[in-house]
C-alpha cells in the first residue's frame, strides 16, 4: 500500500475558457475536504463522501446544487456509493429536494436495500434528516447550453490507513431527458465499483453507454490481471466503439492512481498522505498524469 490516497473527478465533458478556473477552484477544495478526512484517520467512505459534498454545492458542476433539469423542468438526482471492504452498496436514483445526495446513498449503504429511486428514496432521505431544499432552491444556478454539458457526473475513490478501498458518485441527471431517467452513476458496476481485493473506480459521460458496457465492473476486473493505466484505457476503447464520450478515475488494490477519457475535458484532482497541495488536471493532454 502506498499510505492513504483520493482521487475525484468533476465530470467528463467540455470546459469552456471562462468555467477554467471555477473548476480549479471546485476540485481544490473538494479534495482537501477528503483528504482531510483521511490524513485525520478516517475511513475511505467518510472521504468520498465529504469530497462529493463539497462538488454537489459547486453550481460548476453537474451534481446537487449544479443539477439540470429534466423535460418538465424539475431536477431529478442520482448517487452512489460502495464500501470495497464490505462490498456495501447504498444508491439513490430520481431523487428531488435534496441537497447532498450522496449523503442520502451513504446511508443507504447501512440498509439491506441498495437502490432507493423517486418517492420512496425521498421518503428515506427525510426519515434521515437529509437537508431539503424548497422549489425555489432547487431550481438550477446555471444555463446549460448544449448536452455535452450536462453529462458531468461527479465522483470520487479513496484508499484510507487501513486499507480500505471506497467509491462514489453525483449527479444532477441529463438536461431535457424524460422524468425518470436513470443513468450510470446510481447502478454498480455501471458508474462505481469498490472492492478491496481490486481497487476502486468512479465514471463520468454518456450514462446509458456506461450502463450498456458495464464499464466499471470492466475496469474493476481489469484492475486485477493488469496496471491501472492499461485497465482504463482498454474499458474507455470500448465505449468509444460505441460513439460515446466519457472518463473514469481509479485506484489500483496496491493504491496506485490513474485517469483516462476520450471527452474533450477530464476535471480530475489527487491528494496522497504527505502531499501539502493536490494534483489538478482539466485533461490528460495539460500534463503527465499519475
Amino acid at each position: 500500500m502506498t499510505g492513504w490516497t483520493i482521487l475525484i473527478h468533476g465530470g467528463a465533458k467540455t470546459i469552456a475558457p471562462e468555467e477554467e478556473s471555477d473548476n480549479r477552484e471546485g476540485l481544490d477544495e473538494a479534495v482537501r475536504a477528503g483528504a482531510d478526512v483521511l490524513a485525520a484517520g478516517g475511513s475511505a467512505v467518510a472521504a468520498v463522501e465529504a469530497a462529493i459534498r463539497v462538488m454537489e454545492d459547486h453550481p460548476v458542476f453537474n451534481a446537487g446544487t449544479g443539477a439540470v433539469p429534466n423535460r418538465a423542468g424539475g431536477i431529478e438526482m442520482c448517487a452512489g456509493m460502495m464500501d470495497g471492504a464490505s462490498l456495501a452498496v447504498g444508491a439513490v436514483a430520481a431523487l428531488p429536494l435534496v441537497r447532498h445526495p450522496v449523503s442520502v446513498a451513504r446511508e443507504v449503504l447501512r440498509e439491506r436495500e441498495i437502490l432507493l429511486a423517486g418517492n420512496g428514496a425521498l421518503a428515506f432521505a427525510r426519515e434521515r434528516g437529509a437537508e431539503l431544499k424548497d422549489d425555489e432552491q432547487r431550481q438550477p444556478v446555471r444555463a446549460v447550453v448544449s448536452a455535452d454539458a450536462a453529462c458531468d457526473t461527479v465522483g470520487a475513490v479513496a484508499l484510507d490507513s487501513n486499507g480500505d478501498f471506497a467509491a462514489g458518485t453525483s449527479t444532477g441527471g441529463l438536461e431535457g431527458t424524460r422524468v425518470g431517467r436513470v443513468g450510470d452513476s446510481p447502478m454498480p458496476g455501471c458508474g462505481f465499483y469498490a472492492d478491496n481485493t481490486l481497487g476502486a473506480v468512479a465514471l463520468s459521460g454518456d450514462g446509458e453507454e456506461i450502463a450498456r458496457t458495464v464499464l466499471a465492473s470492466r475496469i474493476i476486473d481489469k484492475l486485477g490481471r493488469m496496471d491501472v493505466m492499461p485497465a482504463i484505457q482498454c474499458s474507455l476503447a470500448r465505449l468509444a466503439r460505441l460513439g460515446a464520450e466519457g472518463g473514469a478515475v481509479a485506484l489500483d488494490r496496491k493504491g496506485q492512481p490513474g485517469f483516462g477519457h476520450n471527452s474533450s475535458h477530464f476535471a480530475v484532482a489527487l491528494m496522497r498522505a504527505g502531499d501539502e497541495d493536490p494534483s489538478i488536471w482539466l485533461s490528460r493532454d495539460e500534463e503527465e498524469g499519475p
